[in-house]
């Protein structure tokens, strides 16, 4: 009789990259944080008041009565020197001891079902943020903070003022917390396995900087090349000039010039300085802010990168997208380029690419990238004909596209628009087609609306014409559609009533991953 076989022990599965932050313990911020959050600045200032104004504050400290030479050559003479050092390593012990308090109070915890934030020495605060309300995750790496491998993590949630940030965090952690958030958010069962685990770089600390300020932000690996939309930095500075934006700077300056020239008063010109730094700024920040710009399909949704030394990517999850709008300006019909922008649940308090809220996710693009786009935000809405409707909606009118159009008396109040003003619904979307001269399409997920109104004023009534608005979150994006005949328009009011309920039902995009269990 054979003895059984011995089964070995199984050993514990290790935790994966990430999960001992998420392990519903208290952490700590990255070392640096003090620092980063302001401790540079504050030397910086400190030294700047004291190279400046060491005569008044020796005087005030010390004072010295009827003395006018420099203070530093009295303590010299004095034999005052010690005290000085003395007095200038206490303060410095003090703001050190600030700044390590600030830290050791400075905490978070990650459960499966919230982030959480701890700070403050006096006056305590708590942020807290539920991952199932997560609209999205941005990773900040500001040009100093990479030199530490730093980055600050910025997670979305819904709600005015309900973001919560870890600044800041070490790079790696920042990465990894970002996808164990986002896979709790999804809905996936948990790991049976662990995840490979990144091999420890074996290189000097200047080279793995280097590593990382060179590294690109979107992780080949994450996404196929054929889903990354990128934008030339040539037709960036191109759509800046042509912009409506650089046209107005270039009036206003020109306005300036020749005022200042037959008052032959300078005053005339300095009182549009402000303005033309103000338009300046936002013009040079729309091009700084977009350099390295890309936008790419992750499975746990769209990666939206830019930024040259300072960078930004976010992840945005399926379904936290609540409107889209399609636009192009005047001056760039001749080169067919457009911008996408989008309305969210909750805004990032970093600026987006072009140096705008983080609402634009393409600042310029081809159609053929504004297409790719789009399959990246709302993949099904160009499936089979809808391919066709969408891009019909960039379009002018023909007969046959399928958009409801206005009728020819819409003209009264639409003059150059009526023939291209017009409406599709589709079960999981809306899209609506309005301008002529300043194009726009723009698309609202059925399972996001929130309501539909119907409107008609004195004018409407005799014209017999009406307005229709699908209310959304706020944002950038207005969904509404206006000189439409009453009849279309109160038919298209109660069908989008019913499709909007019928989607929500549904809908299953807030647990985008849910039954999948990650090996």
């Amino acid at each position: 009789m054979t003895d059984p076989v011995e089964t070995p022990p199984v050993p514990p599965v290790p935790p994966a990259a990430g999960v001992e932050l998420a392990d519903g313990e208290w952490h700590r911020l990255h070392p640096a944080t003090p620092l980063l959050r302001g401790g540079i600045a504050l030397i910086a200032v400190a030294g700047i008041i004291i190279a400046n104004l060491r005569e008044r504050l020796l005087d005030f400290f010390i004072g010295i009565p009827g003395y006018e030479g420099d203070p530093i050559d009295f303590l010299i003479a004095e034999g005052l020197v010690p005290l000085a050092l003395v007095v200038v390593l206490v303060a410095i012990a003090l703001f050190v001891a600030g700044f390590y308090l600030s830290w050791r109070m400075h905490t978070f915890r990650i459960t499966d079902e919230t982030v959480e934030v701890r700070s403050g020495i006096l006056f305590r605060t708590n942020r807290r943020g539920r991952l199932d309300r997560i609209q999205g995750i941005n990773i900040v790496r500001p040009f100093f903070a990479r030199l530490f491998g730093a980055a600050r993590l910025e997670i979305s949630v819904a709600g005015n003022d309900g973001n919560v940030k870890l600044d800041y965090l070490s790079s790696a952690n920042a990465d990894a917390l970002r996808r164990e958030i986002l896979r709790r958010a999804s809905g996936t069962k948990e790991r049976t396995a662990a995840a490979p685990a990144a091999a420890a770089s074996n290189g000097r600390l200047v080279e793995q900087r280097v590593a990382e300020l060179i590294a690109p932000e979107l992780d080949p690996s994450l996404a196929p090349p054929t889903s990354v939309v990128t934008m030339h930095p040539l037709r960036l500075f191109a759509s800046t000039i042509l912009s409506t934006g650089f046209i107005f700077f270039i009036l206003l300056l020109t306005a300036g010039i020749v005022a200042a020239t037959l008052s032959r008063e300078l005053f005339a010109f300095f009182g549009i300085v402000p303005a033309l730094l103000g338009i300046g700024s936002y013009l040079v920040n729309r091009i700084v802010k977009s350099l390295r710009y890309s936008i790419a399909a992750t499975p746990d949704g769209v990666r939206v990168g830019y930024g040259l030394l300072s960078t930004s990517n976010e992840t945005l999850p399926p379904g936290r997208i609540h409107s889209i709008a399609v636009r192009q300006q005047l001056l760039w019909r001749p080169a067919d380029w457009w911008e996408v922008h989008v309305n969210r649940a909750s805004q990032s308090s970093a600026q987006g690419a072009a140096g705008q809220r983080n609402t634009t996710i393409l600042p310029v693009g081809s159609r053929a990238d504004v297409i790719k786009v789009l399959e990246l935000v709302l993949p099904d809405l160009l499936e089979g004909d809808r391919r066709a409707l969408v891009e019909a909606g960039l379009e002018p009118a023909r007969e046959g596209d399928g958009y409801t159009t206005s009728p020819r008396r819409a003209a009264v109040t639409h003059w150059f628009s009526w023939r291209r003003n017009g409406f599709a619904l589709q079960p999981d979307a809306v899209v609506l087609r309005r301008g002529r001269v300043w194009r726009e399409l723009v698309v609202v997920p059925t399972p996001r609306m929130q309501s539909v109104a119907l409107y008609q004023g004195p004018l409407g009534k005799l014209l017999r014409l009406v307005s229709v608005q699908i209310h959304t979150v706020a944002g950038p994006i207005t969904a509404r559609i206006s000189g439409l005949d009453a009849e279309d328009g109160s038919a298209f009011f109660r069908d989008v009533a019913a499709t909007a309920v019928a989607a929500a039902k549904v809908d299953q995009t807030h647990r985008w991953r849910s039954g999948e269990s990650l090996a």
